[in-house]
């Protein structure tokens, strides 16, 4: 049977996919970790990581294999965590995910209020797309995620904590600046900055929806994943983009926003998930405090 260690080095391999990192990480050389590995697949008798000179890859074994691991060993954490929280009053580590815009401003109002009402909840931010939340929440690299929707996933509970509008940020110079709002139809025919469908499909089609509706057709200039590049852009002079109105949280110079009139008047919506099988002690008590800032 296959020791804790060996897992541990083979999740810190298969996330870093380079034996240097994963040997930094767990505070040991790059030779025993290797060790470990070889030991774990022999007693399993399949290849979990594929090795080159120049690179390091997970087997189709590997990407199965993985998902267990990370459970094991994140169950072997709390298990820890708790015996210690009644010894030391240690309530544990909670991984949040987060879509970049989420991080400009209900993220950091989430960490300000868990260090006022929860300081012994150890808090590990990662900001990722909503597709790799999914992943992180199941494999456990993640206790809670704030996604996209939709989501279509058995194993979760979800709760939509957010709904915004949207706004125009303009670039200097733009005539729109003199309106008080804008609605679709000034977007007609101009220069627009957009989302690519891959990697950014929820607000993609959220604004191809938005347009066909009303029968505009802007100009799309650049199509592009995250919101503080389509920011820099606009900043750039480049053309105007539409965003949900925390991004004005950024406050970047040469760009003005203009609340964008729609139906639904918040059509972005911001959802939490959670596996409902996490066995995290510390995770309840971080939901109610994420859905108590949320609201």
């Amino acid at each position: 049977m296959f020791e804790l260690s060996q897992l541990r080095c083979f999740v810190a391999a298969a996330e870093e996919l380079h034996f240097g990192r994963a040997a930094q990480r767990l505070n040991m050389t790059q030779s025993p970790l290797s060790r470990q590995i070889q030991l774990l697949e022999r007693i399993l008798d399949v290849t979990l990581l594929e090795r080159t000179s120049r690179n390091v890859a997970l087997t189709p074994a590997g990407r199965v294999f993985l998902i267990e691991a990370r459970r094991i060993v994140r169950l072997a954490e709390s298990a820890a965590l708790s015996a210690r929280r009644v010894a030391k009053g240690d309530a544990g580590k909670v991984a949040i995910g987060f879509t970049a815009v989420s991080g400009y401003n209900l993220v950091p109002q989430i960490v300000a209020q868990a260090r006022a009402s929860l300081p012994n909840i150890d808090l590990e931010l990662r900001e990722m797309v909503s597709a790799d939340q999914v992943e992180g929440l199941l494999t456990g690299l993640i206790d809670i995620g704030f996604v996209r929707p939709p989501i279509h996933r058995h194993e979760f509970d979800t709760v939509c904590v957010l709904h915004e509008p949207l706004v125009a940020a303009l670039p200097g110079g733009d005539p729109r600046q003199a309106l008080a709002e804008l609605v679709p139809s000034n977007f007609d025919g101009l220069p627009l900055i957009t989302y690519a469908r891959q990697g950014a499909g929820y607000f993609h089609d959220m604004l191809a929806r938005l347009f066909d509706d009303a029968g505009v057709n802007p100009v799309f200039v650049q199509h592009v994943t995250q919101i503080h590049s389509m920011l820099g852009l606009v900043q750039a002079g480049l053309a105007a983009a539409i965003v949900p109105e925390s991004a004005a949280g950024l406050h970047m110079s040469d760009i003005q926003f203009r609340r964008l009139v729609t139906e639904p008047e918040r059509p972005v919506e911001l959802h939490m998930a959670w596996r409902r099988d996490n066995a995290n002690p510390a995770l309840e008590a971080m939901r109610r405090l994420c859905a108590e800032v949320a609201a």
